[in-house]
């Protein structure tokens, strides 16, 4: 296997990521079969290159829990999203995108606001942003767009909270991220987009240093910066990720989530009427695994020559990690394309794997884990008003999800 997969031309590769096709709720069918043939092969991206794509989810697991594979964009071999992702990651250098022990560094100044511990403590919160939403939306004229109204708004205002940033400029902020976001965005746009967002957050810890409150940005001004742990631009660099990793991938779940769910009523009356919080946290992690929001891949570089499923990557080669197909795998769950709420689906690979997995994971599960039931809840009726071919779901994006979903009651 080892020969017949390292020795296949280059020019063979097929370009990723591929088409979708088919189904918006799974991945493209091409990808699926790649999974099953060859599920460590080269494909082609955007800059010619010819990474490893990894499609089954052990060798996925294995892939991002190695740290012979670098997360280091900078290092030769990288395999980059786009072209507005190049250059943004070499404009703002965030802790996700470096190695241990340079990230841990990072990691660890923030991990005791991410607790589950500490997360929780955030469940009142969270349960009143919920109810607002859900009060303003009850009031207002239907049909309406639920991402405007309710699963955009969620996420943004408690990130906006958590960090200290005024929710009041979040037109600007969503704005911004859109475009870093999407695959298509021109590099001077990129970097256009990313110098005002940073010149807004220096603004915000130069503020928070003057003023301290009682909020993340303001803790790590006083307890990192200034103690010169960190200095302003490495700050920046941090909200940055946070602030936009913090809105965009919990509302792009909760949107499509939702819309799966009204696909499977009988499971959608199931979480709209339990008092059971461990069917909860197992729908959402269920949810989480079907969806796979990341439909980019996770990308690493390997520093030396590393077997991975009888493949032997060389160092210096880049590697993609195709994490919607690998929570797909047959192998790790049984009728793997099915929504089963009652499925243990804890092992999924949507948060990514190993150090450098989503430190915000508790946050967005508690979201989800609020705000699925109190919607049904609230809405039993809740129903799409288009059909689901003709929704305008974000295949441009890093962030898959859906840019609309107009809903009626």
């Amino acid at each position: 296997m080892t020969g017949t997969l390292a020795e296949r031309p280059n020019t063979e590769a097929l370009h990723y990521p591929m088409s979708r096709g088919g189904c918006p709720f799974d991945p493209p069918a091409a990808l699926q079969e790649l999974r099953e043939t060859e599920p460590i092969s080269r494909v082609r991206i955007w800059d010619g290159s010819t990474p490893w794509l990894i499609t089954r989810h052990e060798d996925a697991r294995a892939v991002l829990a190695d740290q012979r594979f670098s997360a280091d964009f900078r290092k030769d071999g990288y395999p980059p999203t786009s072209p507005g992702q190049k250059v943004r990651r070499a404009k703002v250098r965030s802790f996700i995108s470096m190695d241990d022990p340079e990230h841990a560094r990072y990691r660890k100044m923030l991990i005791s606001e991410f607790t589950v511990k500490h997360t929780e403590s955030l469940r009142p919160m969270i349960t009143e942003v919920v109810g607002e939403l859900l009060d303003t939306m009850a009031a207002g004229p239907k049909p309406v767009d639920l991402v405007q109204a309710f699963t955009l708004p969620l996420p943004s205002m408690v990130i906006c909270r958590m960090l200290g940033v005024p929710y009041s400029d979040h037109a600007f902020f969503q704005r911004i991220s859109a475009k870093l976001l999407n695959n298509t965005t021109a590099p001077q746009e990129a970097l256009a987009a990313t110098d005002e967002l940073s010149d807004y957050l220096l603004k915000l810890v130069h503020a928070k240093d003057a003023d301290p409150r009682d909020d993340l940005t303001s803790r790590l001004v006083l307890r990192r910066m200034r103690t010169g742990e960190i200095d302003a631009d490495e700050l920046v660099a941090m909200l940055n990720l946070l602030l936009i990793a913090g809105h965009e991938t919990t509302a792009n779940q909760l949107a499509l989530g939702t819309l799966t769910l009204l696909q499977h009523p009988e499971q959608a009356d199931e979480l709209r009427t339990t008092d059971d919080p461990a069917l909860v946290g197992g729908a959402v992690e269920e949810l989480l695994r079907l969806l796979t929001i990341v439909h980019s891949g996770r990308r690493r570089v390997a520093t030396e020559d590393v077997e991975i499923g009888g493949v032997t990557i060389r160092a210096g080669d880049g590697v993609v990690v195709a994490g919607e197909v690998a929570n797909r795998d047959p192998q790790a769950f049984d009728d793997p394309d099915e929504l089963n709420i009652h499925r243990s689906a804890r092992h999924h690979v949507a948060f990514g794997f190993g150090v450098h997995q989503c430190l915000g994971q508790p946050l967005a599960r508690l979201e989800l884990q609020i705000a699925y039931p109190a919607l049904l809840r609230r809405f039993p009726d809740l129903a799409v008003t288009e059909k689901v071919e003709d929704l305008p779901f974000r295949d441009e994006m890093l962030v898959y999800g859906l840019h609309e979903l107009p809903v009626t009651w």
